[in-house]
């Protein structure tokens, strides 16, 4: 199938925290429509075996091409550290793009000496992806991980919580995650899509002036060089770009979660089965 420029842009997850890094992709690329997939069935890819991510972000992605997609962004920073190449490999010639190399770009672009604290999920830190990419941008930088394995959970319950409640919940889970580096380094890098939900309470245990970096800006900017490369930028700005939703299982609770995430209403979610769980089988 021949990629066109009018066609969509592809975004998957492992559940619904990358809508915000949809939301940061529709505000820099806003002729581009979109088709957002996330794998709540399966969620959160982050306490699985580097296989078995590679398998559910292979088979997210050949979804997302039947669809037509043009190109991909993978939202989600373990397929993205683990998976990256698989994918890529498989989608050729499309384009896709990766959170992990966009969000290290901007800490080091953010960083000074004390280095830069990566907060991610188990299976992100323990295969190292933010560290090499950082040291390949930066050799001389000082990088640090803590996995954060509670953080998904908390994120995606967050919205049906109290606010009272969520903090009574989440100042001691996000001051447990930080514990030892309470101090340095000046830059915190949030290599999970669900953990800019936490911002505001990691903020409140760290000292100020202390730099919270995400991804979402730097994708965006990342893929508009892409796209332009690629002849496939979406340059008319007289129809209005269409965005879509996939969930792999509970519609009604994607519908409910995900505009927590995406900051508006979200009106339908298609379901899809993978693996054998959800609507429609793949």
């Amino acid at each position: 199938m021949t990629v066109r420029q009018n066609h969509p842009i592809g975004v998957f997850d492992s559940g619904m925290g990358g809508l915000s890094i949809l939301r940061a992709l529709r505000r820099g690329l806003p002729n581009e429509s979109f088709i957002y997939l996330g794998d709540s069935a399966r969620l959160p890819y982050g306490t699985k075996s580097k296989e078995t991510v590679i398998a559910y972000a292979k088979q997210a992605s050949e979804i997302l091409m039947e669809k037509g997609i043009k190109a991909l962004v993978v939202a989600c920073n373990t397929a993205s550290g683990h998976a990256l190449d698989e994918i890529s490999e498989m989608l050729a010639p499309r384009p896709v793009i990766g959170v992990v190399k966009a969000g290290s770009l901007a800490a080091v672009k953010a960083s000074e000496e004390s280095g830069i604290l990566v907060l991610a999920t188990e299976s992100t830190i323990n295969g190292g992806a933010y560290e090499r990419e950082i040291l390949s941008l930066s050799p001389k930088t000082k990088v640090y991980g803590r996995a954060c394995p509670l953080w998904v959970a908390l994120a995606e319950e967050g919205h049906s919580m109290p606010k009272t409640s969520l903090q009574e919940l989440a100042v001691p889970v996000v001051r447990h995650g930080i514990r030892g580096f309470s101090k340095t380094p000046n830059t915190v890098l949030l290599g999970c899509t669900h953990f800019p939900v936490l911002a505001s309470y990691l903020t409140a245990q760290l000292p100020r002036g202390t730099k919270l970096v995400e991804a979402g800006e730097t994708v965006a900017s990342e893929l508009d060089v892409v796209l332009k490369n690629n002849d496939l930028l979406n340059a008319d700005s007289d129809k209005s770009p269409v965005v879509s939703y996939i969930a792999t299982d509970n519609r009604n609770r994607f519908l409910k979660v995900g505009q927590f995430f995406l900051g508006e209403k979200i009106d339908h979610v298609e379901l899809v089965q993978i693996g054998g769980v959800g609507g429609r089988q793949y």
